[in-house]
């Protein structure tokens, strides 16, 4: 709903019962807000009026000019900001009601929410499944292909290959089995270093303590929000003089958008340690005309069910190194040696993908480029719509990038942002529209409490943990805009948001969101 909307939703107790009829029809939402306001809008939450209110008024034979003050005493029932969508739906469900009025902690009525919205929930990113799937899986019914492997696995594997633009693939249970995978086949083990993007999933971290080894998280650059180069640099240099060369490195294309790999890449190349590419959330995205997933030594995929395109689960490891992915296939099905008999030289794993789903991916590959425009274009309605929000900051897209935007992102600037985010997130919860925070960097997870990290920029000064202050203008080097001190990704935590940015959502569902955001933010000011 947007601020004016709600605004002649609020009328005086003084107004003519005639007045609040005719608001009533023009406003079409079945209920307005009594408030003691001056202009209606800024007073105290006195009750509610709804059709039923005007029509036994009438009944009783009052005057439609007698004032609204004339009703009989109706406490509103209401829920505080700090209410959850549940608290909401219950207080609906106990009282028999379709409409719940939001009050501040002084009684004023600053939002309300419908049962209609309710039952109409916008989602961060759900499947979006073309013309050709079902077909697909059928013929692996039909042709009785249902176990892992078979001929949908091969096809799909040839097909993202071609896509991506490298030589072999290996298709897996999930993006994370194809990370496991390849940190093993780089020979990462116990004792090892793994350099890591710190803002990221879990999932890019926890193969690395898993195979034993240690990882060493790497900041953010402010602008596209993916390893920082500087700080990957002050990370190798610190190792280099301990003697140390890491095993790996895993770096993360964020939210659909690539690293800066014309910086990266030299790095780690003049130290030799080998990249493992976590595309996991970029399929169709690319960086000076190459595609995401073909610069590391290997690269991996996800399917999950919220990614670009899905198989319901699954992944994808990707290279040009053909001993690689025949090794990846063999561990993937239990390392099993070419013998008549069961023979074992090494443990291996159950990674591979169904037939059945490796049909899904294929008539999902078949739509990736349509998912990636209508992304972008959920992104573009996003940022014309609040351009005029202040302290608001996209993820950018650097020249020479084209990010598939598999969320729409931005953060937050400014004194109070984690609150000010928090407080966004509840309230478009409320409104049942699914939103989350960007991800919560490695480093500040406490399961990995302890580990290094190299920030951006070093902290000046004694002024405790590196932080990052990031301006609303000003740029530092190269046109990056950056602050006094530089834990980048702990400010785009603090401050992000991811909004709903599925390529299937309506457009009254993207102009639903635009509005929410906006009347969310500015009731942020309206309440501080």
């Amino acid at each position: 709903m947007k601020p004016e909307s709600f605004t002649r939703l609020c009328i005086h107790p003084n107004a003519s019962l005639h007045d609040a009829l005719a608001r009533l029809d023009a406003t079409a939402q079945g209920i307005l807000l009594v408030t003691d306001g001056t202009d209606g809008a800024t007073g105290r939450l006195l009750r509610t009026v709804t059709d039923g209110d005007l029509r036994r008024a009438a009944l009783a034979g009052v005057e439609a000019a007698s004032p609204l003050s004339v009703l009989p005493s109706h406490p509103p029932l209401t829920v505080g900001l700090q209410a959850c969508q549940r608290d909401v739906l219950a207080l609906m469900d106990a009282h028999r009601i379709d409409h719940v009025p939001v009050v501040d902690a002084a009684g004023r009525a600053v939002d309300l929410i419908t049962r209609r919205e309710l039952s109409q929930r916008v989602y961060l990113s759900s499947p979006h499944l073309g013309e050709d799937e079902a077909g697909l899986v059928q013929e692996a019914f039909s042709s009785n292909w249902i176990a892992p492997l078979g001929p949908h696995v091969d096809g799909f594997e040839q097909e993202l290959a071609a896509l991506v633009g490298v030589q072999h693939a290996a298709a897996t249970s999930s993006g994370t089995a194809a990370l496991h995978l390849g940190l093993r086949l780089l020979g990462v083990g116990p004792g090892d270093v793994v350099l890591c993007s710190s803002l990221t999933f879990v999932a890019s971290a926890n193969p690395i303590k898993q195979l034993g080894a240690t990882p060493v998280f790497i900041d953010s650059e402010p602008e596209s929000w993916n390893m920082s180069p500087q700080a990957l640099a002050a990370a190798l240099a610190a190792l280099r003089a301990e003697g140390i060369t890491p095993k790996a490195a895993v770096v993360v294309n964020l939210y659909g958008q690539s690293a800066e790999m014309r910086a990266l890449l030299p790095l780690l190349q003049a130290a030799g340690v080998p990249m493992l590419e976590d595309a996991a959330e970029s399929l169709g995205a690319s960086y000076h005309g190459q595609p995401s997933g073909s610069f590391g030594r290997l690269a991996v995929f996800s399917f999950n069910g919220n990614k670009i395109i899905t198989t319901s689960g699954g992944g994808m490891l990707v290279s040009n190194d053909a001993a690689l992915i025949a090794h990846a296939r063999a561990l993937s099905t239990q390392a099993r040696e070419p013998a008549r008999h069961y023979e074992h030289v090494e443990d291996g794993y159950n990674y591979r993908l169904s037939n059945v789903l490796a049909g899904i991916g294929r008539g999902q590959l078949r739509v990736l480029e349509q998912r990636v425009q209508s992304r972008r274009a959920v992104f573009e309605q996003y940022r014309r719509a609040l351009a005029g929000v202040p302290g608001l900051r996209w993820m950018a897209e650097p020249e020479g990038h084209r990010s598939t935007r598999w969320l729409s992102a931005f953060v937050l600037e400014g004194e109070g942002a984690q609150a000010r985010r928090d407080a966004l997130l509840d309230f478009l919860e409320r409104h049942n529209v699914e939103a989350r925070p960007v991800w919560k960097p490695m480093h500040l997870q406490p399961l990995y409490a302890g580990c290094r990290y190299f920030p951006h920029a070093p902290a000046q000064g004694n002024a405790g943990p590196p932080r990052v202050s990031l301006p609303l203008s000003g740029d530092g080097p190269a046109g990056r805009p950056w602050g006094p001190t530089h834990d980048a990704s702990r400010a785009l935590f603090e401050g992000g948001v991811c909004l709903p940015s599925g390529s299937n959502m309506s457009a009254a569902q993207r102009g639903r969101v635009c509005e929410l955001v906006a009347r969310g933010l500015e009731l942020m000011v309206q309440t501080a």
